[in-house]
């Protein structure tokens, strides 16, 4: 078998990887519940592609070349870090408002507009930078091209994300599987949707950086969605959610080493075929509870 091969073998290059993986797929899993309950399966692509604007403010400071030192680096993850951070609390504030009575935005609109606006914003400023630019250097990272410092990040990001959720687990959880009786029991939803998308910001950030863009979006949706088909006993989605994860990284890599095929993709067929199976059984226990 490849996998054991490079494992055994080639364990030096590829271990930081693994780790990496299982890092991000924790710090997804948590949000990725919270994302589906409150509908904002494409704000991992929103706050993604925000990453554009950041990545031509970097290019007009001279960050953005492909050959960069570490602490050139930190500071341009810096620089598209606070950029996407701040598309998602404008989205946040845009779908959050009202007016007359019903919300100013819809959250995929203002995700649309947040996304277009970005990345426009990001092709001028870096129509007018003097640094040649690398797009995909930040935007299509590889998960097997990271290092023992990338997986230690991942980890440290991690940790922050779930100490953060698990702080204020109650009107959280509260506030996103019922926001109107959250309301009336005096949960206040404007700060909760705020540090939710930093806290989505943080992770598809750390998720693009390492892993692209494509595992970045797929991991805030799929694991919540995979759990959220199984049960819906609180405790049982929040498990679900984290072994579909750590199942769908461990399973795609393996495919990715055994068929030779590019890790991302193999991470999100992994999860589509398990949401696929969740589906099924959901839909078997509906057609069963009937008969």
């Amino acid at each position: 078998m490849r996998t054991y091969e490079y494992l055994t073998q080639m364990g030096s290059v590829y271990w930081p990887a693994i780790v990496a993986g299982v890092a991000i797929a924790l710090l997804c899993a948590v949000l990725s519940v919270l994302v589906v309950l409150k509908r904002l399966a494409f704000i991992g692509q929103g706050v993604s592609h925000a990453a554009f604007g950041g990545i031509g403010l970097a290019a007009v400071l001279g960050l953005a070349a492909a050959n960069l030192s570490a602490g050139q680096n930190a500071v341009q993850f810096g620089i598209v870090a606070a950029f996407c951070a701040a598309a998602a609390l404008l989205i946040g504030g845009m779908s959050g408002r009202s007016g007359s009575g019903e919300a100013a935005t819809h959250g995929d609109t203002a995700i649309g507009i947040t996304l277009v606006a970005s990345m426009a914003l990001g092709a001028i400023l870096a129509r007018h930078s003097r640094s040649g630019i690398s797009w995909e250097a930040f935007l299509f990272g590889s998960l097997l091209n990271t290092d023992w410092t990338d997986a230690a990040i991942a980890w440290v990001v991690a940790a922050v994300v779930i100490v953060t959720l698990w702080a204020v687990r109650r009107p959280l959880l509260f506030w996103s599987f019922d926001e109107p009786a959250s309301q009336a029991f005096g949960v206040r939803g404007a700060p909760l949707r705020a540090l939710l998308m930093l806290l989505l910001a943080l992770a598809t950030v750390t998720a693009m950086r390492l892993a692209g863009v494509v595992i970045a979006s797929a991991m805030l949706v799929l694991p919540g969605a995979i759990a959220l088909r199984m049960t819906r006993s609180l405790g049982r989605v929040l498990i679900l959610a984290g072994l579909g994860a750590v199942v769908g990284v461990l399973g795609g890599l393996v495919l990715s080493f055994e068929a030779d095929w590019p890790p991302g993709p193999s991470i999100v067929a992994v999860l589509t075929v398990l949401f696929a199976a969740a589906a099924v059984r959901s839909a078997g226990r509906r057609a069963g509870a009937a008969a």
